[in-house]
């Protein structure tokens, strides 16, 4: 017996007159295939192409990192060649012009010899300026390494209290800088140098306070976040005015906004490094604060940051010193004695204070670069500091011992 559940079909539906859609045929099929092998394929080609850019600038990033010299000195050819065809940017020296501008850095000329290199003083006839010319030397690794940085990070800033480059040259293994001449030195020369001559507090102040303008341009004005990772008195360069102006940029690192810290190599010099910095490896814009900190205390005071002794337990530590003072509410009296009395009560307290407020221990305790800024300019209240210099603990990396410091080492 049958069952017939489906719906009963008419004779007319197989006689439908309606013709079936014919199969595509084998052109657009074919045309089809290569359109979407040809997306593949320009895919593949842009996926590689962002892996190749991505792994060089790694590769760059290592490099620079670990102080690729051949690598570094490319990256400078180019990157200055890019600047002289857009017009702007330092400009080229060829090697034998400044030979004759120096008069082929006779000892006459010669301004100062550091660990690198030695800086001459020179003129450009064919820019009718007097220049300072730092020549590296050729066994350095590091002064090869740093001029590289220096380059690259200063030829790119413009700022009314940082030294201007002028120009460069590399040349048959000759490395040189080509900076404006500083009339007056350094600030180190005038706190410290043979001469009687003291410089008034009214033109220390001045000098501070450019100081930290420039440090504001650096750490939150420009593009990128500049770490100086050297500020001190020999660093901080006078003009003919006595304005000043921060220059050798050969340990700076460049970090993006807001990226708090950089684990780096142990650079800068003793008593105005971070003491985190030289435990942990760490650097970041708080450490030149700290360092802004140290030239705060030791241009009111008129004192090295560490005063060394036969017995490390009897050195005087600068701002553990002024700290103590300030705890007695005696502050005023860590001043220059040189100075004679005078001296603004109320510019000099506030820049002392300050240079504590920033040489604390701990980086987390310290302004920004521009609240220690408004407060000298006289723009936010003094902040208000324990009596006793804090105690910092530190987090070395790891496998090491953990650090405690109630000073600066």
């Amino acid at each position: 017996m049958l069952h017939r559940d489906a719906s009963p079909m008419s004779f007319s539906d197989f006689l439908s007159t309606e013709p079936s859609p014919p199969p595509p045929s084998r052109s657009v099929l074919i045309g089809v295939s290569s359109s979407i092998s040809l997306l593949i394929i320009i895919g593949s080609l842009i996926c590689f192409i962002l892996w190749r850019r991505r792994k060089q600038a790694e590769i760059h990033e290592e490099a620079m990192e670990h102080g690729s010299e051949e690598g570094n000195l490319f990256d400078v050819d180019q990157a200055m060649e890019d600047d002289f065809e857009k017009g702007s940017g330092p400009k080229r020296f060829r090697y034998k012009d400044l030979v004759v501008a120096t008069g082929n850095f006779c000892d006459e000329n010669k301004l100062g010899q550091g660990g690198f290199g030695s800086v001459y003083r020179g003129f450009l006839n064919e820019l009718n300026l007097q220049v300072a010319i730092k020549r590296v030397s050729k066994g350095s690794k590091q002064g090869r390494k740093e001029y590289a940085s220096e380059v690259r990070v200063i030829s790119r800033l413009r700022h009314k209290n940082l030294v201007q480059l002028i120009g460069w040259c590399h040349e048959g293994g000759n490395l040189l800088l080509v900076y404006e001449l500083m009339p007056n030195g350094s600030l180190d020369g005038h706190l410290y140098g043979a001469n009687n001559v003291v410089l008034p507090w009214s033109v220390r102040h001045e000098i501070l306070l450019g100081l930290g303008s420039a440090l504001l341009y650096l750490h939150q004005d420009w593009d990128q976040c500049v770490l100086h990772r050297d500020i001190k008195p020999s660093n901080i360069m006078l003009d003919a005015s006595f304005k000043a102006k921060l220059g050798d940029f050969g340990l700076a690192k460049l970090v993006q906004h807001g990226r708090r810290s950089l684990t780096t190599d142990f650079a800068g010099t003793m008593g105005y490094m971070d003491p985190e910095c030289m435990t942990t490896g760490k650097t970041n814009p708080e450490s030149d604060v700290y360092s802004f900190g140290v030239v705060l205390l030791e241009t009111a005071c008129g004192r090295r940051p560490v005063v060394v002794a036969q017995r490390e337990e009897d050195a005087v530590h600068l701002a553990q010193w002024v700290w103590d003072l300030y705890g007695k509410g005696r502050i005023l009296d860590a001043v220059d004695e040189r100075l004679g009395g005078e001296f603004d009560a109320q510019e000099m307290e506030r820049v002392m204070i300050v240079g504590l407020w920033c040489s604390q221990l701990d980086f987390k305790m310290r302004p920004s670069i521009r609240q220690a800024v408004n407060v000298l300019r006289s723009e936010a209240p003094l902040p208000s500091l324990p009596a006793l210099m804090p105690v910092a603990y530190y987090m070395p990396p790891a496998g090491t011992q953990s650090f405690t410091s109630s000073s600066v080492t």
